[in-house]
């Protein structure tokens, strides 16, 4: 099978949500001596788009978009550990959770998923995080994002509290904010940023944030 093969095989499989394929196919990947950053970036993501695309078009739904999460997940587990050291942080490190108090993860889930698939090194912290648990997570990973979800209104000022405790720490990370009682003027208001409504938005906010200069090399 040859490279372009395996490629289109990784891409198939985050297209289908197909998890068997998905490992398969990294594992392939790495006995052909496929760069497994060239693994992620294009195979994975490629179907990852795909999936964004037809998400952004209304074509499916959320259940489509985590099943191939799921797969995309499956084949960076076998991947991630061939990684040489930076690999991952090519595009920078981006730390991500949902609030203290919130234990919602779908949305989360599927923004980390997005960003790996574009090449970021993503440090999901799961939920109910507090905001000290982020900081540490950025200092200890030299993160350049900071990224917090909130589904909860009840939820929603801990992103604020993040915001005050980065700036307490004196450590230079951005913030990124969202969920459903987020919006773009209540990030600005709090002093993040920047504002993702969905997942098929992040991967562009990410990277607009690095384009203009303001995330650490």
């Amino acid at each position: 099978m040859s490279d372009s093969d395996i490629l289109a095989q990784l891409q198939t499989s985050v297209e289908v949500g197909d998890v068997n394929l998905a490992c398969g196919s990294a594992q392939a990947a790495l006995d052909a001596g496929i760069p497994p950053f060239d693994a992620i970036n294009l195979g994975l993501a490629k179907g990852m788009q795909t999936i964004s695309n037809r998400f952004d078009e209304g074509k499916i739904f959320l259940p489509q978009i985590i099943v191939s999460a799921k797969a995309m997940d499956a084949a960076l587990a076998v991947l991630e550990p061939h990684m040489q050291a930076g690999d991952g942080d090519l595009n920078g490190v981006v730390i991500m959770g949902s609030v203290k108090g919130d234990i919602h993860e779908i949305g989360k889930n599927i923004c980390c998923a997005m960003l790996r698939g574009a090449g970021f090194r993503v440090i999901d912290l799961g939920c109910d995080v507090s905001s000290d648990e982020f900081v540490n997570a950025a200092r200890e990973n030299n993160a350049t994002i900071v990224g917090g979800s909130a589904l909860m209104t009840t939820s929603l000022f801990q992103q604020k509290d993040i915001v005050r405790v980065i700036r307490e720490s004196g450590i230079h990370v951005l913030t990124i904010f969202g969920g459903a009682p987020c919006t773009e003027d209540w990030v600005k208001d709090i002093g993040g940023d920047g504002y993702s409504s969905s997942g098929a938005e992040i991967v562009d906010l990410v990277k607009n944030l690095f384009s203009e200069g303001q995330g650490k090399s």
